[in-house]
């Protein structure tokens, strides 16, 4: 099980790519594993089936990139740019974020499982029917955003911010109504239901 620490140690690299201009290009299919990519211009990549196995960006600009069906295994991302980008049925499994941004990030699908998100300003971002079990997302703040269809089960939640967040379809069952900020979130019945007994009140139908 990867480790669910707020600071991650960032895999061991064996070979770098400093400052190159990977702007606008296909990078379907390729595979790299313990590879370093430093200040690197990824902006408008598109890519499928792409594979990044314990690799560390650092610096890095993914804005308005495309990833579908692809894998960010054990990745560490420090200080990264994801503006407008794009992850469709992508695995992100065990990857770690350190002060990136990600302003209108979009993802549907994949597995975000044990991902470590803590602190993470999520605003206005989207998050679609994905799993997200067992992540760290204490302290991250996802106002205005939507996180619809999500597993969250086994997550770390304390002190995140949900205000105005659609969380409707998702699992809140690891959620601690009095340790987060739920002002204006959107839930389904189920999901109240679910809050009102965390709380303490008793629910009854008459």
């Amino acid at each position: 099980m990867p480790d669910r620490s707020h600071r991650r140690k960032p895999p061991e690299t064996h070979t770098s790519v400093i400052s190159d201009d990977w702007d606008d290009l296909d990078i379907s299919g390729q595979n790299h594993s313990n590879v370093a990519f430093i200040d690197v211009d990824l902006t408008e990549v598109t890519g499928e089936g792409a594979v990044f196995t314990e690799c560390v960006f650092r610096g890095a600009r993914f804005n308005a990139s495309r990833h579908a069906d692809s894998a960010f295994v054990n990745c560490h991302f420090s200080r990264c740019s994801f503006f407008d980008a794009n992850f469709t049925g992508c695995k992100l499994v065990g990857s770690a974020f350190e002060g990136c941004t990600f302003d209108l990030l979009g993802v549907e699908g994949g597995d975000w499982s044990f991902t470590a998100l803590a602190g993470a300003n999520l605003s206005g971002t989207t998050f679609m029917d994905l799993r997200m079990r067992e992540a760290d997302l204490s302290g991250a703040r996802f106002t205005d955003g939507r996180l619809t269809g999500v597993d969250l089960s086994g997550s770390s939640l304390e002190k995140a911010s949900f205000l105005r967040c659609d969380l409707r379809g998702s699992d809140l069952s690891s959620l601690e109504p009095l340790t987060v900020d739920l002002r204006g979130a959107i839930v389904d019945l189920h999901q109240a239901v679910l809050i009102a007994s965390a709380l303490g009140v008793d629910v009854r139908q008459d």
